[in-house]
């Protein structure tokens, strides 16, 4: 008899396939975990634009998260698309009622192409209600910024920004260079210690969904068993590799290639009769 790991991810439907709820089943399972869904909101888009977001009543966003934890607790939780103060409450109270583990939070605030995907106004409930609950917060540099209300412009600017948001409640918070120039490096402030992640830059356009690639696979990697910081070293090699072979898809920003590194080589430790 077979056993994965099962991980959940907690967050809005991308119909397009390449961020979202779609990009986190993709990661987790490309990494070797049972993948799991709550569907927080439901957002018509595709590579090039967002047409619109219906947002699934918190009654239901509950119910899902009952189902999943009464039945299959997960390891790991990831958690991207919040779009209201109350969805945001019930996902929070969920947390804590089930004592979730390795807690992952992107929060979300823009698609690719720069769309809204929260309202502006509702940083503060993010600040107050979200962030208390994660073991690592993974906000781009823009997000960041939003959070903080510090601008970034350097590796420095990071730091800090890691730094005032830790001291908002969150267990650690690594804050993203995608949006810098130069090698992309991520910066993690844990409450004692800075530590860097660093990759070359990939020169494409095709980055659809790689925030909810990467925190997705740092959610894996930790219910897998992988210690913290090595974690999230797997989850940026990772999202490195689905960004280097991304696809050529679509008329805007491609998506990345989730599985390019399983079909090619296996799935390295995977033992189909453990």
């Amino acid at each position: 008899m077979s056993v994965l790991t099962p991980v959940l991810s907690i967050a809005g439907s991308d119909c397009s396939g390449g961020a979202g709820i779609q990009a986190d089943l993709k990661t987790m399972s490309a990494n070797g975990c049972f993948a799991m869904s709550v569907i927080t909101s439901v957002v018509a888009e595709n590579t090039a634009r967002v047409i619109s977001v219906l947002d699934v009543d918190p009654k239901i966003i509950a119910d899902q998260i009952d189902a999943v934890f009464e039945d299959i607790r997960p390891k790991a939780v990831k958690i991207g698309m919040l779009d209201n103060p109350d969805i945001m409450q019930v996902v929070a109270d969920k947390l804590v009622e089930y004592k979730a583990e390795n807690v992952v939070i992107d929060p979300v605030m823009y698609a690719k192409n720069g769309a809204p995907l929260m309202d502006p106004n509702c940083i503060d409930s993010l600040i107050r209600i979200v962030i208390p609950h994660a073991d690592v917060l993974t906000p781009n540099i823009p997000e960041a910024e939003c959070i903080s209300g510090l601008k970034i412009t350097d590796l420095e600017g990071q730091k800090a920004a890691a730094k005032a948001i830790q001291e908002m409640g969150c267990t650690s918070a690594l804050v993203k260079g995608g949006h810098a120039t130069g090698d992309a490096i991520d910066v993690l402030y844990d409450g004692k210690d800075f530590y860097e992640f660093s990759a070359k830059r990939i020169n494409t356009k095709n980055t659809h969904g790689t925030g909810c690639t990467y925190s997705s696979a740092i959610a894996a990697n930790l219910a897998l068993g992988h210690p913290f910081h090595e974690a999230i070293g797997r989850a940026k090699k990772y999202v490195t590799m689905a960004i280097e072979h991304s696809l050529e898809l679509g008329n805007g920003n491609g998506p990345t290639n989730h599985f390019w590194d399983l079909y090619a080589h296996g799935l390295a430790g995977f033992d189909a009769n453990a």
